[in-house]
């Protein structure tokens, strides 16, 4: 038991200092990436000791900013609401990471199989939108406990745009439970190492590319970020966080990328194999027909080689992330909730539909026995 117990907090351990450094990376890249679009130089002037390195030194001088910065509660404010918020943001954007499998099992001689998952519930994608929807107590709570029209208006608009796009994002992923037949992450990355006719991955993309198109425009307005960033879009309001100074304002911050990456986590594992290497087995690297035959890998090595290609599967996500965010002009509020209600709802109702008559007419996958 209590091997278990170190084991568990070693890997949470691992996933938060994983997570947490990369979102303060992410901030970094976004704006080198952005000055690249935009043909400007980008952060580069924070230095310790007269060394900028490429400007990397920015990310400490947020924290130091945000730290000590004044925190300044407006008057009349109901100021446990205020603090609050940013907490309730920040804990279940953390908190969604805990049933993604980020690697294959790990087997040490006289041990059992270590996962590479925090949590290995059943129900594992059901908790991550559950906990990705509690989120949203954050958003309209900044806004009400401001005592701020504007920010209440912000808070609004956040909660309705979070609310409608979570149904056509739940409804999407429908598709690949029932080609799946699981909502538990490890055993649909498992799943998802087949291969059809020998050689092509059966991943998610390749099963419900519809699926992972209206997946990951819904995910993208769920984390209210450009182009669907109207809950802060200044030539209109002014953001729910408006109220906001100091780590506060940074936890705000700090959640908008903790959710693209969950998102990116998220669309890793559910279309693009998660940690699965394209003809890589637990048994070995098997050819690719027609050349066919097994090369045998060491397990630490199967391990490393899943880990980095789910990293890597990762962080090519937010690249796309950032690249859409200062490409795309923001949609107005009504093309907003249109898109959504009108466009990416019945689309995925229609991919459901059409995925059972597909299951019924030409059967199930089948299954080896775990």
């Amino acid at each position: 038991m209590m091997e278990f117990l170190l084991v568990k907090l070693v890997l949470v351990g691992i996933v938060l200092f994983g997570v947490l450094n990369f979102a303060g990376f992410h901030t970094w890249v976004e704006r080198k990436q952005s000055a690249l679009i935009q043909d400007r130089i980008g952060a580069n002037r924070a230095d310790i000791f007269g060394f900028r390195l490429l400007g990397l030194f920015h990310g400490i001088a947020d924290a130091i900013k945000m730290f000590t910065k004044e925190d300044i509660v407006p008057e009349g404010a109901n100021k446990t609401l205020h603090l609050l918020a940013p907490l309730f943001s920040v804990f279940f954007a953390l908190v969604a990471f805990a049933t993604i499998p980020f690697g294959p099992p790990l087997i040490l001689a006289g041990h059992p199989p270590i996962e590479l998952q925090v949590a290995n519930i059943d129900a594992a994608l059901l908790y991550v939108f559950a906990m990705l929807s509690l989120g949203v107590y954050g958003v309209i709570l900044a806004g009400f406990a401001s005592r701020n029209n504007y920010a209440i208006m912000g808070g609004l608009r956040a909660t309705a745009q979070m609310i409608s796009y979570e149904i056509a994002l739940g409804i999407a992923v429908i598709g690949v439970i029932m080609v799946y037949g699981t909502m538990d992450l490890s055993l649909l990355v498992q799943r998802q190492g087949e291969m059809i006719g020998g050689w092509i991955p059966f991943w998610g993309i390749v099963v419900q590319p519809v699926a992972f198109v209206v997946f990951l425009t819904a995910a993208l307005a769920e984390t209210k970020r450009a182009p669907f960033d109207l809950p802060e879009a200044e030539s209109e309001i002014i953001g729910y966080f408006v109220e906001y100074s100091g780590m506060k304002f940074g936890m705000f911050f700090l959640t908008d990328f903790l959710e693209t990456i969950i998102v990116a986590c998220l669309a890793t594992t559910l279309f693009f194999g998660g940690w699965q290497v394209p003809w890589l087995m637990a048994d070995g690297f098997h050819f690719p027909w027609p050349w066919g035959g097994v090369l045998p890998v060491a397990n630490w090595v199967y391990v490393l080689l899943g880990v980095m290609s789910f990293s890597i599967k990762v962080v090519v996500f937010c690249f796309v992330f950032m690249q859409i965010r200062w490409t795309l002009p923001r949609f107005r509020y009504d093309q907003l909730m249109a898109l959504g209600w009108k466009g990416l709802f019945p689309i995925a109702v229609v991919n459901v539909v059409v995925t059972a008559v597909v299951l019924v007419f030409f059967g199930e996958p089948s299954w080896p026995q775990q």
